[in-house]
């Protein structure tokens, strides 16, 4: 027969599962949005610290020296950034999924055999 307590209480399970998904889900892109905007000022920075340090240089060379420096570093950062950011987009999928993990993963319910049915010729 139907159980309205148990509906409701799975219902119930369901939507908290939900909502605690949404919620860790919401935070995860909010600190990948915040860390997005921390290096993006930061690259901005370093950016204009070296225009104003090429701007004071005397030669040739030494313009040369300072891109090359300042290019390495740029590329290193950013791989750096890259990969924190894909372990955090990695962290925000593994979070969302962990809630859902426990019934997918269960046995489904064995139901009740329905009795044999046999043809028979006509």
């Amino acid at each position: 027969m139907f159980n309205f307590d148990d509906t409701s209480r799975k219902s119930k399970e369901a939507m908290d599962t939900m909502l605690k998904s949404y919620s860790d889900a919401a935070k995860g892109v909010q600190a990948i949005a915040t860390e997005a905007a921390e290096y993006s000022k930061k690259s901005f920075q370093d950016a204009v610290n070296h225009f104003e340090t090429l701007s004071g240089a005397r030669s040739f060379e030494t313009v040369f020296e300072l891109q090359t420096g300042f290019i390495k570093s740029s590329y290193e950062n950013f791989i750096a950034e890259a990969t924190k950011m894909g372990e955090m987009y990695a962290d925000l999928a593994k979070g969302a999924y962990k809630p859902y993990e426990p019934p997918v993963s269960a046995p489904p319910a064995k139901s009740p055999k329905a009795p044999q049915v046999t043809p028979t010729a006509a």
